[in-house]
């Protein structure tokens, strides 16, 4: 499979923004996606809001190939389905992206995304399984307690993965 992890993470970017503190999102503070606390385990030392908002996109694209892309398998995925499970991943955490992968091809639903996952990908219809696993995404997002707040941009946000991914696929 190709690496479309720069692509991704431009895609990627595009939906997370600037720095934001909004006391609705459980997250917290966040900037380009990044929460602080994901930010301060990824650095191993408490952060404060001067240094959340001066990272850069070259400081976070590490964390998000190291913490994100690899753990999902992004570059043994097929092009499209590992933007679109990368979005998830970022936005809902790797294990809920991989358990929905993995129940759409009705394989173990364990959370990682391992040989028997990819082997099961094989001959499948890549942008019809792109339309389901976003499908099913927005179908478990709008069970969030939080869809009302956020379920507006939510699902903006997965209309423009869907189809930023079929032009990867």
């Amino acid at each position: 499979m190709k690496d479309n992890f720069d692509t991704a993470l431009g895609y990627l970017l595009q939906h997370e923004g600037g720095f934001v503190v909004n006391p609705k999102d459980p997250g917290g503070m966040t900037n380009m996606g990044v929460t602080k606390l994901i930010w301060e385990q990824y650095v191993g030392h408490p952060v404060d809001a001067v240094a959340m908002r001066s990272l850069k996109e070259a400081d976070v694209a590490p964390l998000y190939r190291t913490c994100y892309w690899d753990l999902i398998r992004g570059s043994d995925l097929p092009g499209g389905l590992d933007y679109a499970i990368f979005d998830a991943a970022v936005n809902q955490g790797v294990p809920k992206a991989v358990r929905i992968l993995q129940s759409i091809l009705d394989v173990k639903t364990d959370g990682v995304l391992g040989s028997r996952t990819l082997a099961s990908l094989d001959g499948k219809n890549i942008p019809a399984l792109i339309n389901q696993y976003c499908d099913e995404r927005l179908r478990f997002m709008q069970s969030l307690p939080t869809w009302a707040t956020f379920g507006e941009g939510w699902g903006r946000r997965v209309g423009d993965v869907r189809a930023q991914a079929m032009t990867l696929a």
